[in-house]
């Protein structure tokens, strides 16, 4: 299903204008016409994001570049169909570096991003080391360090031992980020200097909460400051403000992603919020819980950032063998961005011959 590309941003502040394009599901077509209709919304975008793209494509050129193994720091993105990939074609993938024997073959880390002493300890080991970490996030990390550097005290709005926040939070000495959660949390905040703060996210959060937890912090601390460009990242908004744009039309909501996907988690999370009576997160078709469903004539479908199309085609081949399926393809927002690789592989591979030679994409978030 090509429809859709890898994006910009359009302005979260005001509602997504969407356009669609209804097509019938070959399968619908020619089966059983006893088979009770169903109507899919399938959000646009939705999936891979081009963070998640670059990182898979930093494995996958790694390996054919210096051949198998290379080594991943925890998994490179949180999805087990793409890790289990990865693995069949030579990836390793190891909790800590400590479990990496001395190799001349790449260290990579993941999409997540990894506290400063993750590359201090790969140099102390001397490992050679691809860093897949997704360019929005590094932005968040270049925040927080500038900030310290101006003397701000920093307030991190994230979830606690996500790998993202460990992370940013690792950027700087313990204890110098502060980490919230909730509005309450807010309440609880105790600056050494309350007119000397300064705010950072995590990339995946919902919006809502996210503004909820600012304009809180804005009201207790009216001096504090926030980043040039909001740091939730435009894939993020770009999939909650789909889901919240199709999931009031659908009966059920089905949002493809891992359990452990903070941005599949938060897309479940808006879809019952914008009002759809099951908004349910699962990995393969064959977690569908059919009598849990029940009886339904529609059904809105969006993945997480991390999750394939194939696992998207998966879940609609399922409903296609069980209903008359018609599909409209829901486009909230276009995407075009890419992410370069790292210029030492990218060079590596092209010389190497397993790399075409072109043009560096200039990446826009």
């Amino acid at each position: 299903m090509k429809d859709q590309g890898m994006t910009s941003i359009p302005s979260s502040s005001s509602s997504p204008k969407a356009t669609s394009a209804s097509k019938a599901s070959s399968t619908g077509e020619q089966g059983d016409i006893s088979l009770p209709p169903l109507d899919i919304y399938l959000c646009a975008p939705r999936g891979f994001c081009a963070g998640v793209d670059r990182a898979i494509q930093i494995v996958e050129l790694a390996l054919a570049t210096y051949g198998a193994p290379v080594y991943v720091r925890h998994e490179i993105v949180h999805n087990k169909f793409v890790v289990e990939g990865l693995k069949a074609k030579g990836a390793i993938f190891v909790e800590e570096l400590d479990e990496v024997p001395q190799t001349e073959q790449p260290v990579i880390f993941s999409a997540h991003g990894v506290p400063k002493s993750v590359p201090a300890a790969a140099e102390a080991k001397n490992f050679f080391y691809l860093d897949a970490t997704c360019p929005l996030v590094s932005k968040v990390h270049k925040e927080a360090i500038l900030h310290d550097k101006r003397g701000h005290e920093i307030v991190l709005i994230g979830h606690a031992g996500h790998p993202e926040v460990i992370g940013t939070m690792g950027q700087l000495a313990d204890n110098v980020v502060k980490l919230i959660e909730t509005v309450e949390d807010v309440a609880k905040l105790q600056p050494d200097n309350p007119d000397n703060l300064a705010w950072i996210t995590q990339t995946t959060l919902s919006l809502d909460d996210t503004a909820d937890i600012i304009m809180a912090l804005k009201e207790r601390f009216p001096s504090i400051k926030g980043p040039n460009k909001d740091d939730i990242c435009y894939a993020t908004t770009n999939r909650q403000e789909a889901v919240k744009f199709v999931a009031p039309k659908a009966d059920v909501m089905l949002v493809v992603g891992a359990p452990n996907s903070s941005n599949s988690k938060r897309l479940r999370e808006v879809g019952e919020r914008a009002g759809c009576k099951q908004s349910l997160l699962l990995q393969r078709a064959s977690e569908i819980n059919w009598e849990q469903l029940g009886e339904i004539s529609s059904v809105a479908i969006t993945a997480g950032a991390s999750a394939p199309e194939v696992l998207v085609e998966e879940v609609i081949n399922a409903f296609a063998q069980r209903y008359k399926v018609k599909m409209e393809v829901v486009v909230t927002a276009k995407e075009d961005i890419i992410f370069n690789i790292p210029r030492e592989l990218r060079e590596a591979a092209i010389a190497a011959g397993v790399l075409e030679a072109r043009p560096i994409a200039e990446a826009t978030a």
